[in-house]
């Protein structure tokens, strides 16, 4: 039988989270059972997550934060990855971090494994 994952996908940059997702779903292909939920941003992610625990075997969580020129990156970027990582510890469920935190665009588009890699570590968790 083969594994669900769910991939939550932040557009808020549409181009970057695309590629993403692009990447990740490559990666999981032959591994799992892929069904794929779209948010305006990542801050919405830990939600999804949290309301479809019990559905899926691990989750992908794709998105992308850059830094503008208030303290807002500092606080969306913390506060997301702490519910990702407290979800998973306290599910005991994978949960893959793709989303990319940068200073500018070109850092994000240069950063366009991480897709593959967030489902990469979901897909080795899940065959321990």
């Amino acid at each position: 039988m083969k594994n669900k994952v769910l991939i939550i996908q932040a557009n808020y940059y549409k181009d970057i989270s695309t590629a993403l997702l692009k990447s990740a779903k490559n990666e999981l292909k032959n591994f799992a059972k892929i069904n794929i939920v779209s948010v305006p941003g990542v801050f919405e992610i830990p939600v999804v997550i949290s309301k479809n625990l019990k559905k899926y075997d691990g989750f992908v969580a794709l998105g992308c934060v850059i830094k503008g020129q208030t303290p807002h990156f500092d606080f969306i970027s913390k506060s997301t990855t702490d519910a990702i990582m407290n979800i998973s510890v306290e599910s005991k469920k994978p949960v893959g971090n793709g989303i990319i935190t940068c200073l500018n665009k070109k850092q994000a588009v240069a950063r366009g494994k991480k897709g593959r890699e967030a489902a990469n570590a979901v897909k080795t968790i899940l065959s321990l």
